[in-house]
C-alpha cells in the first residue's frame, strides 16, 4: 500500500515481508513483484540483496507499539523487526549507499512506549547514522473515511529548506515525543512543515457495497449487539431510527471493565481497521433506514476502499484473508500527501543539487 500511494512516478527497486497471505497479495498485484520482491525475515537479508535507492520505508509490525497491545517496545519480537532494518540501513551506510531519506511508519504508541524510551531509541540510531529526523502523526480520516492515526518518522541527509515549519500534523503526542528527546537528539529534530490536505468529502457511506449484494445478520443477533450498548450509545440510534432517514455507524465490541459493550458512532467514520488476529472483534455495521435497524460485518473489499485502494486491487479470496491484509497496511491517500508535500521535494532537492555540480 505504501507503494501504491507513492505513486507512478516512483520505481520499486525491492520489497520484503515475511507473511504469506501479503506475499502473495503483493505477486498478485503487481506483474514485476519477481523481480524485486523477497519473502521471508528481514534479518536473513544483507546488505548485498539490496539496491541503491533514494527511499527507504519501514513498517514493522505494530503489535508491541500498539496500545491495545503488550507494548513490549523494540524489545518485542515482532516491532523488533525494525532492528533487522535498520541493520541493513547501517551495512548500505557502511558502503556509502544508504539511502537519503528514510521514512518509519508505525501507530501512536511507539511514541510513548517505554515511556517514550522507544522513540528515543529510534531517534538515536537514526542521529548515529548521520540523519536529521522529525516525526508527523496523521489520521487516514483527514483523507479517507476511517480514523487511523499513524506517525510517520521521515529521516533525511538532504537538504530541508522550505519544508520545515509548522504543520498540522505536530500533536500533542508528536511535540512532547519531541520535548523528551535528550538534549543532543535536540540537534537533528526537523519540524516538518507539511499542509494541510483539502477538506475530505467522503463518508462511510460512500464506501459499502449495496444492501442486495452482502449478508445481513439475522435479527436477534442485531437486537444482541443493541442489548450490548450502554444508553448514551443505544439513545443515538433510537434518535436515528425515529428520524425515519438513513443512517450508517460502525459498531466494536469492547470490554469496559469487567463488562462487554458494543459501541457505535454515527460521524460518517469507520473505527480504525484492525487485523482479525490483531485482538479486536471484527468492526460491525449498523444500517438504519425508514425505523429498520439491521446490522453486518464489514467486508474485505470495503475495508480496502477504507484504505484508500482501488476495487481494481486483487484480495485474498477468504474474508479473514482479506481484511488481514487490509487491516495491515498503511492508508494509501497518507502516503500520497506525504510524498507530494514532503518526499518528493527532498528527492528532488538531491536532483537539483547533483544537476548544479
Amino acid at each position: 500500500m505504501a507503494r501504491i500511494g507513492l505513486g507512478d512516478g516512483w520505481t520499486c527497486a525491492f520489497a520484503n515481508d515475511f507473511d504469506p497471505v501479503k506475499a502473495a497479495t503483493y505477486r498478485a498485484n503487481f506483474a514485476d513483484a519477481e523481480g524485486h520482491f523477497r519473502q521471508g525475515d528481514v534479518f536473513a537479508l544483507d546488505a548485498q540483496d539490496l539496491p541503491t535507492a533514494d527511499l527507504a520505508w519501514a513498517s514493522s509490525p505494530c503489535q508491541d507499539f500498539s496500545l491495545a497491545g503488550a507494548r513490549a517496545g523494540l524489545a518485542g519480537g515482532k516491532s523488533s523487526a525494525f532492528f533487522g532494518f535498520w541493520t541493513l540501513m547501517k551495512a548500505l551506510s557502511a558502503e556509502g549507499r544508504a539511502p537519503p531519506v528514510i521514512v518509519i511508519e508505525n501507530v501512536v504508541g511507539l511514541l510513548t512506549s517505554h515511556h517514550g524510551e522507544d522513540f528515543t531509541a529510534l531517534c538515536g540510531a537514526l542521529g548515529d547514522e548521520g540523519y536529521r529526523f522529525g516525526a508527523l502523526e496523521i489520521d487516514a480520516a483527514a483523507f479517507a473515511p476511517q480514523s487511523r492515526p499513524r506517525v510517520f518518522v521521515v529521516a533525511t541527509r538532504l537538504p530541508t529548506a522550505g519544508l520545515e515549519g509548522a504543520s498540522v500534523f505536530h500533536s500533542r503526542a508528536i511535540r512532547e515525543a519531541a520535548a523528551r528527546l535528550p538534549r543532543d537528539l535536540h540537534t537533528h529534530w526537523i519540524w516538518w512543515g507539511a499542509p494541510a490536505p483539502p477538506a475530505r468529502n467522503t463518508d462511510l457511506s460512500a464506501m459499502l457495497e449495496p444492501d442486495a449484494a452482502v449478508s445481513w445478520n439475522p435479527p436477534e443477533r442485531t437486537e444482541a449487539l443493541l442489548a450490548l450498548m450502554a444508553p448514551a450509545h443505544r439513545e443515538a440510534v433510537e434518535t436515528r431510527r425515529n428520524a425515519g432517514g438513513r443512517a450508517v455507524g460502525a459498531v466494536f465490541r469492547r470490554m469496559r471493565g469487567t463488562q462487554q459493550r458494543a459501541e457505535v458512532r454515527f460521524d460518517g467514520l469507520a473505527g480504525c481497521l484492525r487485523t482479525p488476529r490483531g485482538g479486536s472483534s471484527r468492526q460491525t455495521l449498523l444500517v438504519i433506514d425508514g425505523g429498520q435497524v439491521r446490522s453486518r460485518l464489514l467486508t474485505a473489499r470495503e475495508g480496502a476502499r477504507l484504505m484508500g485502494l482501488p476495487d481494481s486491487y486483487q484480495l485474498p479470496a477468504s474474508q479473514t484473508s482479506g481484511l488481514q491484509v487490509v487491516g495491515d497496511g498503511v492508508a494509501v491517500p497518507a502516503v500520497r500527501w506525504l510524498a507530494e508535500t514532503l518526499l518528493e521535494p527532498l528527492v528532488y532537492s538531491k536532483t537539483a543539487s547533483l544537476a548544479a555540480e
